[in-house]
């Protein structure tokens, strides 16, 4: 199970290569705090719903990239 790295990114956004992971290179997601909730964005232009739990947008992440 591929999972958003925290390391050596600014607090409150994930980023993963989806490139690396995925082979997807078109592909490359966020997450991003916005006020109580956090966003899941792809490079794409995908957006995925606002939630109150980082996990959540994570979660929403790695289902667009077909990771789950």
């Amino acid at each position: 199970m591929d999972v958003a790295q925290q390391d050596g990114h600014g607090p409150g956004q994930d980023q993963r290569n989806a490139s690396e992971d995925e082979g997807r290179p078109d592909h490359r997601t966020t997450t991003a705090e916005q006020g109580r909730f956090c966003v899941a964005r792809c490079s794409c232009g995908w957006r995925g719903p606002a939630r109150r739990a980082r996990s959540l947008a994570r979660t929403d992440a790695e289902g667009h990239l077909g990771g789950s």
